[in-house]
């Protein structure tokens, strides 16, 4: 198996909801979306949101299940005050702020929210990492 990632689903309880959360940020849909799947270009990989109960008999899984699943999403940012402006951004379309701001142990800068369906996500400002124009994520050489 080649180290790659091609894309990333959520499984989401309402499509439309997870739409309108993810569109209020500023997520641009792919035209391949429609009424079963939405998908957004993130760097050189896809996220894709998808029906919970579909992901789940797709993957022949039970769709239930509750508390942290073990996964956290990041959006790192180039400047350390982006984090607060992007914690505030995702409360207001309808997130919820698990963690504020603060400065990390490893010298950085972040905070948590969770989407509409709980998914979470890390918002970091890391001062050793580059941020390209297309959004890629690297760390700086050492």
């Amino acid at each position: 198996m080649e180290q790659r990632l091609s894309l990333i689903t959520l499984g989401v309880a309402d499509l439309g909801r997870a739409r309108g959360f993810y569109e209020t940020l500023g997520w641009r849909t792919l035209p391949q979306s429609n009424d079963s799947v939405a998908f957004y270009q993130c760097g050189g990989i896809v996220f894709a949101l998808f029906g919970r109960n579909a992901l789940a008999e797709d993957a022949n899984l039970a769709p239930h299940g509750e508390g942290f699943s073990g996964i956290a999403l990041a959006h790192n940012v180039r400047e350390k005050d982006e984090v607060d402006a992007l914690l505030a951004e995702a409360e207001a379309a309808g997130g919820k702020i698990l963690k504020r701001g603060c400065d990390a142990f490893w010298g950085g800068y972040t905070g948590y929210f969770a989407d509409p369906d709980g998914h979470v996500w890390e918002v970091a400002w890391n001062p050793g990492a580059i941020i390209g124009a297309d959004g890629s994520f690297r760390f700086a050489e050492r």
